[in-house]
């Protein structure tokens, strides 16, 4: 806003300059679609490493072909990848229902594991009132772990009440902040909240010092322990001793907390090794507090401890139960367990659901998905960018014949579709060979006419790799090469460029051990004029990738996009222009626009000259960008439409190189 001129003097102005820095997107973002042995169902997971992928699902799997084109992307030198699990059919997430703390046998509240497979199994939920308000009915805290990963999600003063922002379905399920590994449902139209896990006392009688009143240092206490353990032989009616002579009275909750484990597990330890029991006191908002016991018992870790009065022996003792308020121990499960057969029926609040791991690996329309329901690759819609595709499973073997296709995946369908996807996504679709695709005859028989793809954004490679299987005590064993090719898209785009074709003596493949079909320079010489990108094994070098031509790159379709590094190219500036240019939306359509659009997309395409993205001497030779009043008529302004044209001269690589000799005459002096 121009400063007002009132008094003579000097004014200063800062004048916009009209800059919009462009910034690049990424280029070697890969997609992985497929079975993995554990994770969230059609969920598109950001991952940076594999042991980011391990956390999440589950690592290794025999049967998961995602598990191990993952691993041999970040070993290429990937860096970041999406994975999108697609479970097999039939399976079953483990569920888990919790019920009423008031009203006997009513269910409230409905726990599942976010993804099907048996490892919600190992799943516990844990429920208390900790800090809540004891008029407050509603509300609880609802813990949940994976004992086999140790990894808990804590979520405090949640409730049954829909109208509160912390009904527990809204904190749970959120998206952003909510679990990772769990949803949950409230059930019924007015729920009270779930009773608590473990075993849970009366109030605690304190002093105004905070020692519990009856208890004086000439006094032992004993507690009667009724347990209800599924082992042989049963334990019941178990004496402790509280409070020995001369030992100092605890002077807080968590200290009675503390002498009440160490007696009690002194205690169980003779006849029940590796039991151990937990104790926590429980305070709510207004500070009343109790004991809470949770016991983790071998073969039983849903066990129930419940205290009971204990008889005084003599007159140096006293009823414990009555000074801690363990009389009114309520017994219930120690741990809520998702799964069945866990559960002790006669104490359990809640009841699991077992769950699945399915039957059949996924098949063609799985994989696909449903892009009304956001699954299969359309989970990859949630995904802000991705740049490679890979879809292993689409190629999958049969598990009884390793050199046969499974019949249950058709793999044109599936790279048809895909090839589709990435067209509308600029993303590039890295096609693996079928495991039948196994010689000279059957690949070019599959490149020429098999393989029903004619994608530009796409390349086919072959012949598929021998890599070490980690559990297979690392023999070797036959794998699709879309992941190692993703990850050397990465590894040459991180160190030379998006616009260097990955191939060539720096293209090594690593964890290559060997190719199912070793090809010699003339049978590559039939491969490579259908648009085939070969492996080869070569002295020195090892394993490398010796192609770069894209689907359409066949001599016979002599197109312009013959090449990957040109397409991968093409689509870098393409998806960075749409990203770079929104400022653009709703600018006045005049010569001032336009010369900002031709400054900030001229200034990113001379960076890119710069860096050695384009073929020419000077800009002018490399590239142009044109927007003025021949690409935008005065019809174009009417209609609210800009239009930019940006030209550039890729480089295309040296797939031969013609060297020639000439023997030279000598020079004779006359």
């Amino acid at each position: 806003m121009p400063v007002p001129l009132t008094a003579p003097g000097v004014y200063i102005e800062e004048i916009p300059s009209g800059v919009h820095t462009i910034t690049g997107v990424a280029t070697s973002i890969a997609a992985f679609v497929g079975y993995t042995k554990r994770g969230p169902d059609h969920r598109a997971k950001r991952i940076f490493s594999f042991a980011d992928f391990e956390r999440t699902f589950g690592g290794f799997a025999s049967d998961s072909e995602v598990s191990y084109a993952v691993h041999h992307f970040f070993q290429n030198g990937g860096t970041e990848a999406y994975v999108v699990r697609v479970p097999k059919s039939g399976a079953l997430p483990a569920a888990l229902t919790l019920r009423d703390k008031v009203k006997t046998g009513v269910n409230v509240l409905q726990i599942s594991a976010l993804s099907t497979g048996i490892w919600g199994n190992d799943l516990i939920a844990d429920v208390d009132y900790d800090g809540i308000p004891e008029a407050d009915d509603k509300s609880f805290n609802l813990t949940v772990t994976d004992t086999a990963r140790g990894v808990s999600e804590r979520f405090a003063a949640v409730t049954m009440d829909k109208a509160k922002s912390t009904f527990v379905d809204s904190m749970v399920n959120d998206e952003d902040s909510g679990s990772r590994m769990v949803s949950v449902k409230a059930l019924g139209a007015a729920p009270n909240r779930p009773a608590q896990s473990g075993t849970v006392g009366e109030k605690l009688a304190l002093d105004a010092d905070g020692k519990p009143t009856g208890i004086a240092n000439t006094k032992k206490l004993t507690i009667k322990i009724s347990s209800d353990l599924p082992i042989a032989p049963p334990i019941a009616n178990l004496q402790v001793t509280f409070l020995g002579a001369g030992e100092p009275v605890p002077t807080s909750a968590l200290g009675i907390c503390r002498l009440l484990e160490r007696t009690v597990n002194a205690a169980i330890q003779t006849s029940v090794p590796g039991a151990r029991v937990r104790c926590v006191p429980t305070t709510s908002a207004e500070g009343t507090t109790r004991v809470r016991v949770v016991a983790s018992i071998p073969d039983a870790l849903d066990a129930v401890i419940k205290f009971a009065p204990g008889a005084p022996v003599n007159a140096t003792q006293g009823d414990a139960d009555a000074v801690l308020g363990l009389s009114g121990g309520v017994a219930n499960v120690s741990h809520y367990w998702f799964g069945t057969g866990r559960t002790l029926p006669a104490l359990a609040e809640g009841a699991g659901k077992a769950a699945s791991d399915g039957t059949a690996l996924p098949k063609t329309a799985d994989l696909i998905g449903d892009p009304t329901k956001f699954t299969g690759m359309s989970a990859l819609d949630k995904a802000d960018l991705f740049n490679i595709l890979c879809i292993p499973d689409a190629t999958r073997a049969q598990a009884s014949d390793p050199s046969a296709l499974d019949g249950d995946v058709d793999p044109n369908a599936i790279f048809s579709a895909a090839g589709a996807y990435c067209a509308v996504r600029r993303a590039f679709l890295v096609i693996d060979p079928p495991p039948n695709v196994n010689d000279t005859d059957t690949a070019a028989d599959w490149k020429a006419s098999g393989l029903a793809v004619r994608e530009k954004n796409a390349a086919a490679y072959f012949p598929r790799l021998k890599m070490p299987d980690p559990l297979n005590e690392f023999k070797l064993r036959t794998f699709a090469p879309s992941g190692v090719i993703a990850g050397l898209f990465a590894r040459i785009d991180s160190t030379r460029g998006v616009w260097k074709a990955p191939a060539g003596v720096e293209a090594t493949l690593t964890g290559a051990q060997g190719v199912v079909y070793k090809l010699t320079d003339g049978e590559q010489g039939a491969l490579n004029p259908l648009g085939l990108n070969c492996f080869r094994i070569f002295p020195i070098y090892g394993a490398v990738c010796w192609g770069a031509r894209t689907l359409v790159g066949s001599d016979a379709e002599a197109s312009e996009w013959k090449y990957v590094p040109v397409r991968r190219l093409t689509l870098f500036l393409e998806e960075s222009l749409f990203r770079g240019t929104k400022w653009v939306v709703f600018e006045p359509n005049d010569e001032p626009l336009w010369a900002q659009i031709r400054l900030n997309v001229g200034a990113f395409m001379h960076t890119l000259f710069r860096q050695g993205a384009f073929q020419g001497k000077t800009p002018r030779e490399a590239y142009f960008v044109k927007c003025d009043g021949e690409t935008t008529t005065q019809d174009d302004i009417n209609r609210g439409v800009v239009n930019i044209l940006v030209g550039f001269a890729p480089l295309k690589p040296a797939e031969f190189v013609v060297i020639q000799i000439q023997q030279m005459a000598g020079d004779i002096q006359v």
